[in-house]
């Protein structure tokens, strides 16, 4: 425990002032942005494994990933590449799980993220450098400066074994866990008061990059564990399936005001036009629909 502690607090004093999403093509908290593109189909497995056609059901940000037999294979061979997958649609709440095996390599992040437009963020972030734990992260508007934000959690060696990583998230709460067993959870007024909570429609992105790289700054280069050297390329995570559960689909989600708030997202083409304030409430919720209040989450 005390090695454990002495760990995270000197990570913590090199963390960078933000490891989350920096950019976003437009941020409805600033202006007008045109509306998410969602699906109204509700469950999605994608088994990597069995069918490499899989693959072209999602987006490639970045690089060239390639299908192996064990699954995707997203690889790092030189300085400058961070090959990332993503969903083409976006999900507005429900449960992502990726069974996945990380790279090995001092400096190298294999990660899952949601992202959404308003920068509302959403991490696992696995360190090649460490074997034994892993990192939870989130962020709320962008906001790197929350108290508690992210944490270390256990895990058995997952550069070599593959592991099945889930997020559960409703208006409530957001849990990590891992092959099933939670390790973390964040309320909805943990996140200051749900000001910082993750809440709005996301994509579902998963990419490896350097964050040991030596052009990235110190703070961010000691975070990962140290220096990359890519001599010791190629760097390469595997993911054998996805399967996620969108709790509220929807042709389109809309931001109605710059408010960045759950119950301002407006969806169309789904059972569901929007979400009740109360669904953050207790563990509880329900959805606003035309003229009905339905009840969606127990405590």
């Amino acid at each position: 425990m005390l090695r454990l502690f002495l760990h995270t607090a000197a990570l913590l004093s090199a963390l960078p002032a933000t490891l989350g999403q920096t950019s976003t093509d437009c941020n409805p908290l600033n202006k007008t942005c045109p509306s998410d593109t969602g699906s109204t189909q509700s469950t999605f497995h994608y088994d990597f494994v069995q069918s490499s056609d899989t693959l072209s059901e999602w987006s490639t940000l970045s690089g060239s990933p390639t299908v192996g037999d064990e699954g995707v294979e997203l690889t790092i061979n030189e300085e400058g590449q961070a090959p990332t997958i993503a969903t083409s649609f976006y999900i507005f709440f429900g449960e992502i799980s990726v069974v996945m095996k990380a790279s090995a390599g001092t400096g190298i992040i294999s990660s899952i993220v949601l992202e959404s437009d308003d920068l509302d963020e959403v991490d696992w972030e696995i360190l090649g450098s460490y074997t034994t734990e892993l990192q939870t992260d989130y962020f709320g508007k962008g906001d790197s400066s929350t108290s508690n934000r992210w944490t270390w959690e256990p895990v058995d060696d997952p550069q070599s074994t593959f592991h099945n990583y889930t997020l559960t998230w409703t208006p409530a709460a957001l849990t990590w866990s891992i092959d099933g067993t939670a390790q973390r959870t964040l309320t909805y007024s943990d996140a200051a008061d749900g000001t910082r909570y993750p809440q709005t429609p996301v994509r579902v992105k998963i990419g490896i990059w350097a964050g040991g790289d030596p052009n990235n700054s110190a703070g961010t280069i000691s975070w990962a564990g140290g220096e990359t050297n890519y001599s010791q390329a190629p760097f390469t995570m595997i993911v054998q399936s996805v399967d996620i559960a969108s709790y509220y689909p929807a042709e389109t989600y809309t931001y109605s005001d710059k408010t960045g708030d759950f119950e301002s997202i407006v969806m169309e083409g789904g059972s569901v036009t929007r979400l009740s304030a109360s669904a953050a409430d207790s563990g509880s919720g329900s959805t606003a629909t035309a003229g009905c209040t339905q009840k969606v989450f127990a405590s």
